[in-house]
């Protein structure tokens, strides 16, 4: 198993606490029964089972991980089975463990679950205080309770809210709470509050959405509301009344609606837009826009012109900006990015996209300005700004570290543990164990801590741990090519490049051997169980087990052959090919089947529907881009791969 090599220096505990005897497994260890018990203590933690995870632990009492031991009893007092913070969780095991365990990952984690609890309570003082010594500040709801803090002191955090409030995937009680509280205050409007609900219904949210009416100092007639989201063409169909909760609902109607038939949806909007104001125009047309542009739908773009200084979601304002990309309207990609909020239009992507739009009016002074401010970004955008500025694309010079480096942050704290947590395929706490010391490194540390990681075979850390260096660099390790004979094999007898495969590889797994995702896919090159027999039985394999799909040799010439198949179809492109090892190659032939005309690459892999196979996409072929210029030595080009996609 990836991890279980270990070297003398790795064997340090990771606390104080945790040293009391060494806690990385060793090489070739099999789990013991206590190890299956600290996963199934785990497991009772995760489901916030108290009874179970205190009876588990209570079996394991000198279980080498205390910290995690601990943990794993006390976060299931702190929430109910639903994953609701209890307000009446006990505070005292919580402060202990902080004070134990301070400075540590595991206290952190802690920390984010207490303040949880202790903003459920509205206990702002206790909460403060925690919250100021919460270092990842990476959850959504807790943010929110930091604006309601805030306000409880007399604040105005209306903007801090709008800002953040853009995802209600992730809102929670918190952010439910945060908007209840605003709109008490007079901080938020009623009509913030509906467009909070719309939101939400946008996306699906429908449990928050509902959630969200008890913020409006006016609550809309229950039947009404009903209807407005159970059977919206009956709202329409009523027409508009005078009253705004009437104006709100056909609003929310019209987001319902949209999510299942746009076409439908325009034809009936339509009819009632001209009883909206102009405002309330603009943000029905530019949702209806928003799930057509998603479908590709031919109308979508005019939908959207009607959506101009709409105030519209995030994914809304970015499909807008794409459906001109299709279309080729390059002065309304330009307005489109401009009317985006400031922190979304910081994004690399949309800079880029600007800046495309600057050049083809003329403006390439301020064009060039813009791609150069994210040339240096060692990502797509980043190479294709670099591009932009007629230049192609390389490596960075290698900084090299020595064995005393590695030496040192080999006993770094927090190591050996995160390596235990490996060897128990507890992905999650490996990594919050390894992540956690790394934010206070150099350039140079880090790189020593990657070069650490390669040694001991944990592959994906030596691939993350690289790409965090910001001036110093290593992209051997950043794009690290291991089994090279195996790939280079399989690929050019697939007639494939081996910076593809690499590339993708890089994407799927980080180089994990046993890397399985949540939808059964297995092994390097995360072939799905059904495409693995499709391919086997083509290429003569027969019937394969789960093992032999894990199997390195076999799972790269299965990933290597139906890449190959894939690529075939699609004419040598690799912008297609790509997107049809991850979504099925029906998927990308029916996207390209709805072009009007032939688009860029880079164009027809910004306006690909699923976010994970857009991302994916951009990510494999930035990878590819880079595993070229280390392999052959020599400047690229992404452009070029990415080609040209026609009907």
């Amino acid at each position: 198993m990836v991890g279980l090599a270990l070297t003398a220096a790795a064997l340090v505990a990771c606390s104080t606490a945790d040293a009391v005897r060494p806690v990385a497994l060793p090489v070739g260890a099999t789990l013991t029964p206590d190890d299956q018990t600290f996963i199934q203590l785990r497991e009772a933690s995760r489901n916030n089972d108290a009874g179970r995870a205190a009876q588990l632990a209570a079996s394991i009492p000198d279980y080498p991980a205390p910290s995690y031991l601990e943990y794993f009893q006390i976060k299931p007092q702190l929430f109910d089975s639903q994953g609701h913070a209890r307000v009446d969780a006990p505070d005292a095991p919580v402060l202990s463990f902080l004070q134990r365990y301070d400075g540590q990952a595991i206290a952190d984690r802690l920390r984010n679950d207490y303040l949880l609890v202790l903003g459920a309570r509205h206990d702002w003082a206790s909460f403060d205080r925690q919250y100021t010594r919460f270092v990842l500040n990476d959850d959504t709801q807790v943010k929110c309770y930091a604006l309601e803090s805030r306000a409880a002191r007399g604040d105005n955090v209306a903007d801090d809210a709008r800002a953040l409030l853009t995802e209600p995937r992730y809102y929670g009680d918190g952010c439910v709470d945060l908007i209840t509280a605003l709109a008490i205050k007079n901080q938020l409007t009623s009509n913030d509050v509906w467009q909070q609900i719309r939101l939400a219904y946008e996306q699906n949210q429908t449990s928050t959405g509902a959630k969200l009416l008890d913020a409006l100092a006016q609550r809309p007639d229950p039947t009404a509301f009903s209807q407005a989201v159970s059977t919206p063409p009956l709202t329409l169909a009523r027409g508009v009344g005078a009253d705004d909760q009437s104006h709100q609902l056909a609003l929310l109607a019209v987001t319902v609606m949209a999510r299942n038939d746009p076409a439908m949806t325009a034809s009936t909007f339509a009819a009632v837009a001209p009883s909206l104001t102009s405002p309330e125009r603009a943000v029905g047309w530019g949702t209806i826009g928003y799930q057509g542009a998603q479908k590709r739908m031919p109308g979508a773009l005019d939908w959207y012109r009607l959506s101009a200084n709409a105030q519209l979601s995030y994914p809304a304002y970015e499909w807008r900006t794409r459906a001109a990309l299709l279309g080729g309207d390059w002065t309304m990609v330009r307005w489109s990015i401009e009317q985006m909020p400031a922190a979304l239009r910081a994004q690399p992507a949309w800079v880029y996209w600007h800046a495309r739009a600057l050049k083809q009016a003329g403006e390439t002074g301020q064009a060039n300005q813009e791609f150069a401010s994210i040339s240096q970004g060692y990502n797509f955008y980043g190479q294709l700004a670099t591009e932009e500025l007629g230049q192609k694309i390389t490596i960075p010079p290698k900084t090299t570290v020595s064995d005393a480096d590695i030496a040192q942050v080999a006993q770094t704290p927090g190591f050996a543990l995160a390596q235990r947590f490996y060897a128990l395929n507890l992905r999650l706490e490996g990594n919050r164990e390894w992540n956690w010391p790394l934010r206070g490194m150099s350039d140079r540390q880090l790189l020593a801590t990657a070069e650490y990681a390669r040694r001991i075979q944990l592959l994906d850390r030596t691939v993350n741990t690289a790409d965090k260096t910001v001036s110093e660099h290593d992209f051997s390790l950043r794009y690290l090519a291991p089994f090279r004979d195996v790939v280079e094999r399989d690929a050019q007898t697939n007639g494939l490049d081996v910076e593809w495969a690499y590339g993708l590889i890089r994407q799927e797994s980080r180089f994990i051997l046993n890397a399985k995702s949540g939808v059964g896919a297995s092994g390097l090159m995360q072939i799905m169980p059904a495409t693995a027999q499709m391919v086997a039985k083509k290429i003569g394999l027969g019937p394969l087990s789960r093992d032999q799909l894990n199997d390195l040799d076999t799972n790269i010439l299965l990933g290597t052959n139906y890449l190959s198949m894939i690529y075939n179809q699609f004419d040598g492109s690799a912008v297609l090919a790509t997107a049809g090892y991850n979504a099925g190659p029906g998927r990308p032939r029916a996207w390209r089947s709805t072009l009007q005309g032939g688009v860029e690459g880079a164009i027809f892999a910004e306006t690909i529907p699923f976010q994970e196979t857009r991302d994916y996409v951009k990510n494999v072929l930035s990878n590819t881009v880079y595993y070229a210029a280390l392999f052959e030595g020599r400047p690229q080009s992404l452009k070029a791969r990415l080609g040209f996609i026609t009907p």
